[in-house]
């Protein structure tokens, strides 16, 4: 099938045109239009975007399908996929019909809600799919705006703060990247991702207002890469914008946020930071490193404190990201494909885990934990759902969170020990928060009057965990179903990165 990628990425915005040309009213009519129109769009995104998938072969180590043609003003449009970014299509194209779904009890400016998540879903498919460092830049930083929106208007009650901190920190962070990436066109005076992949950036030490800048150009790249990039996942300690935005964020918008925005930053440093810089990668990994195993034990730990439950998965998304970028920057066959696993895997789990705050919250309107208790006697199909998907987070062996974090440990083990046995603490420390959550909202006897008359999942409810259990479990038991896709292009990332290293510093990588 013919510009496949572009049809996928742009058949959302189609749908969105067509929502804001000529569905009118906001009648309960126009509502379940403009939801359904929704719905169908992105399910049918998703049956096109298997074309993607068995159309790809992972034998290839190079970009496939791809589509290029010139674009305004002299800049390029370029489109393709390898084995790395493949299947983050396939999770945003899959999770997208469930984000809708879930939203399905929305009743205010429903239409214009469809269509920011439509517009959002076009704009994070651009990210995994550009092959053009602008156009990339444009994805990347558009996306921004269908989220500050959904924060901004569909939010809670601190809704505007949270808006403008996430949208704050993130575009500050990508300015940084854009000088960058001026930068690198000048000097390769190509915009290309491909040809920029086998340029060679200087490493020649520079001299910056009287300091030595070990690894010239590529330091100060990858700084400024790594400025958009950390606050995108996000590392310790540019993480604080993340709870914020998942507390006041509907319930929807936590999902995308934290199943698909958050790969955007790993994505990055995958595609640019390691393979474009890496002399400086190879410097600054033992930063990256401790930075990574702190955000692991730091945010842990303020898991343990909250009383908010958004806010206790907020900050475990930032411990599950650290193994992420922990895995990336061990630069080892395991920790690669292990990071590219926990991200897939994060996406299933801990959108699923957003949902399942909703469910009880779309009851009760509150997220307080202590508000809860014993929901297990009136909710038996919520606590099975919440239970699963609480184990899958803690890494429970045949679950999908334990391919990733079991791959990235030991990839961490092999480059360095202490790291390694400061991130298995993390494993700890998130069976102690996970079960913690877990007994004071569903365990125990239901004492509170409020809760008497709850009601268990709906049929819609069990249908949208119902595909999150399925992949959680098979890629749980039959991870080869990635890491037979990953596996040759991280291969060919790992050769090309110490390829690409001086004689000393590759010797000292392979004693490691």
């Amino acid at each position: 099938m013919d510009n496949v990628l572009s049809f996928v990425t742009f058949l959302p915005t189609v749908a969105a045109l067509v929502l804001a040309l000529f569905l009118r009213g906001d009648d309960e009519t126009a509502q379940l239009n403009a939801k359904r129109l929704a719905l169908f769009a992105t399910i049918i995104t998703f049956l096109v975007s298997l074309f993607i998938l068995f159309g790809f072969d992972p034998s290839d180590t190079g970009f496939q399908m791809v589509e290029e043609a010139d674009w305004i003003m002299g800049l390029q449009y370029k489109m393709g996929v390898d084995g790395i970014s493949v299947l983050f299509i396939m999770l945003t194209t899959a999770l997208m019909p469930l984000v809708i779904w879930s939203a399905w009890d929305v009743t205010t400016r429903v239409k214009e809600y469809m269509i920011a998540f439509l517009l959002l879903e076009t704009l994070m498919l651009g990210v995994f799919a550009a092959l053009d460092l602008f156009l990339f830049y444009l994805f990347f930083e558009g996306g921004l705006i269908p989220m500050f929106l959904i924060i901004g208007i569909w939010g809670g009650v601190n809704r505007i703060y949270a808006a403008f901190k996430f949208f704050l920190y993130t575009f500050l962070g990508s300015v940084l990247m854009l000088v960058a990436m001026i930068a690198m066109y000048i000097d390769a005076g190509t915009t290309d991702i491909v040809q920029l992949l086998q340029h060679d950036f200087s490493s020649d030490t520079i001299q910056v207002l009287g300091f030595s800048v070990f690894g010239g150009f590529q330091t100060l790249a990858f700084l400024a890469f790594f400025a958009s990039f950390a606050v995108k996942m996000p590392m310790w300690p540019v993480h604080t914008w993340l709870p914020d935005a998942h507390v006041q964020a509907p319930t929807a918008g936590s999902v995308v946020l934290a199943a698909i925005l958050l790969k955007m930053g790993g994505y990055g440093f995958l595609r640019f930071s390691i393979p474009m810089f890496p002399v400086a990668s190879e410097y600054l990994s033992t930063f990256v490193l401790w930075l990574s195993v702190i955000a692991i034990v730091y945010a842990s730990l303020v898991a343990l404190v909250q009383s908010d439950m958004k806010k206790l998965i907020a900050y475990s998304s930032v411990a599950h990201m650290g193994y992420v970028t922990a895995g990336i920057f061990v630069m080892n066959q395991q920790g690669v494909e292990g990071a590219i696993f926990q991200m897939l895997s994060h996406g299933f789990v801990s959108g699923a885990l957003f949902l399942c705050v909703g469910v009880i919250y779309d009851r009760m309107h509150t997220r307080e934990i202590d508000a809860f208790g014993g929901l297990v006697n009136r909710m038996p199909a919520y606590a099975a759902v919440f239970l699963f998907f609480t184990m899958a987070n803690v890494g429970l062996p045949g679950t999908s969170g334990f391919i990733g974090e079991f791959l990235t440990l030991m990839g961490m083990f092999q480059a360095n020990t202490w790291i390694a046995l400061v991130a298995a603490t993390g494993v700890i420390l998130s069976a102690g928060y996970a079960l913690w959550l877990y007994r004071r909202v569903v365990l125990g006897d239901l004492i509170k009057e409020s809760l008497k008359s709850i009601s268990d999942m709906s049929a819609r409810e069990k249908w949208i965990f119902a595909p999150l259990v399925a992949m959680t479990i098979l890629l749980g038991v039959y991870p080869s179903l990635v890491t037979d896709i990953i596996g040759p292009s991280v291969e060919l990332l790992i050769d090309n990165y110490n390829a690409a290293l001086p004689t000393e510093m590759a010797a000292d990588v392979a004693s490691h």
